[in-house]
């Protein structure tokens, strides 16, 4: 793909990811939060650092499913912080366990999907940047999520992580417009 977003470099993983996954609208509450909480281990870190380990994470975050995360106890964090397959921050895995019980929480009151999406308004917001330079760090809409979080007992969920979360599951398309992927996505988004 010629004119791909420049973020994304020359890594295959990472042009893999920006084509096929990134800006994709993801509704699947279960995969929302497997990003939230990637995008907050990402804290710090580069995403690609993240996305080479994020096999890692799957295995040893019981597939992201938030029904057995919720029930670690102490030793099975500290079991967690001898993985190197993962990024091994005592608060950020804490804070992953905390996020099982909240998401279980949203999920069978108002559904975690349905809520998420309440932010952009429950459709992915179409911005038109032509570079990466005009791409903000955070949003309004970034901000109200990273205070509705913050106020549920989520950590790691500042207004740009949730921005980049935003991005990343098709709530905003970020895609460059010259990018081919921005018109795709733009396109499906109207389908229906």
């Amino acid at each position: 793909m010629t004119d791909r977003c420049t973020w994304c470099g020359t890594d295959p993983l990472y042009v893999a990811y920006h084509d096929t996954e990134w800006g994709v609208p993801e509704r699947d509450p279960r995969a929302l939060w497997e990003k939230l909480v990637l995008d907050g281990f990402q804290a710090g870190l580069s995403w690609i650092t993240i996305l080479r380990k994020r096999d890692g994470f799957r295995e040893e975050f019981d597939g992201f499913d938030p029904e057995r995360v919720a029930r670690w106890d102490a030793a099975r964090i500290d079991r967690a912080l001898q993985n190197p397959g993962i990024v091994r921050h005592r608060g950020k895995i804490e804070a992953t366990v905390k996020g099982a019980r909240l998401f279980l929480e949203i999920e069978g009151d108002q559904g975690f999907a349905p809520w998420l999406w309440s932010f952009v308004g429950g459709q992915p917001i179409q911005n038109r940047f032509a570079s990466m330079a005009e791409v903000p760090a955070a949003t309004p809409e970034s901000t109200a999520m990273s205070k509705a979080l913050k106020k549920r007992g989520f950590t790691f969920c500042g207004p740009v992580i949730t921005y980049a979360f935003m991005q990343a599951t098709g709530m905003v398309n970020d895609h460059m417009t010259g990018c081919p992927r921005h018109a795709e996505l733009s396109a499906a988004s109207t389908v229906g």
